[in-house]
């Protein structure tokens, strides 16, 4: 039961940091203009979803359901869905545009910071996932690492544009590659392949 307790914890962090970044990620989106903010910082969204799935699968009657796990597992896989149109939208609307972002310093460090954070929740959460063989704690795990892709993806563009405004394309073209990552690991998610 440790082991489900930590879980649920690091799921509530997860929701935290979530409403944080999607706060801070909106507001400096909008203020400079930068699609990539604005599409990563909805996706907090989404993986504030998952957490909350998450917890609701640890407590109560559901801590040892494998029903409970099942319904867990889809919503995972479901929230991952929900995340691929937006990011494939943004991308070709981007594409299409060729949206230039101002810089933001602000989007700068908030990205560096989540492409630090992100991963140690995302190794924590699979690792807590194979020993509880949850596969919906190891998705939303993923989950986190795609929410570190598509930092990568926005301090990249950022840094990129704050030197050569020519890289404009590459977040759009990153940003489609994540939408595909998204699908497949909704799928495995689905079919419960994600950890055990």
């Amino acid at each position: 039961m440790h082991a489900a307790t930590w879980t649920c914890w690091l799921a509530w962090a997860s929701l935290l940091w979530m409403c944080a970044e999607g706060a801070l990620g909106l507001w400096q989106g909008f203020a400079t203009g930068s699609i990539s903010l604005i599409g990563w910082a909805l996706g907090s969204a989404v993986e504030g979803v998952a957490s909350l799935v998450v917890v609701w699968r640890f407590t109560g009657s559901r801590m040892m359901s494998e029903t409970a796990e099942r319904q867990a597992q889809r919503g995972i896989a479901v929230s991952f869905w929900l995340i691929a149109p937006y990011i494939a939208a943004q991308s070709v609307h981007n594409l299409l545009t060729e949206a230039r972002p101002e810089t933001s310093v602000i989007g700068i460090a908030l990205t560096a910071l989540a492409l630090v954070l992100m991963p140690l929740l995302g190794w924590a959460k699979q690792r807590l996932g194979r020993r509880l063989q949850s596969p919906a704690t190891a998705g939303e795990g993923k989950q986190n690492y795609l929410c570190a892709a598509q930092a990568a993806a926005a301090l990249a563009t950022l840094s990129v544009l704050a030197v050569w405004p020519g890289g404009w394309w590459l977040d759009p073209a990153v940003g489609l590659v994540i939408a595909g990552l998204a699908i497949a690991e909704g799928v495995k998610a689905w079919r419960g392949r994600d950890c055990c």
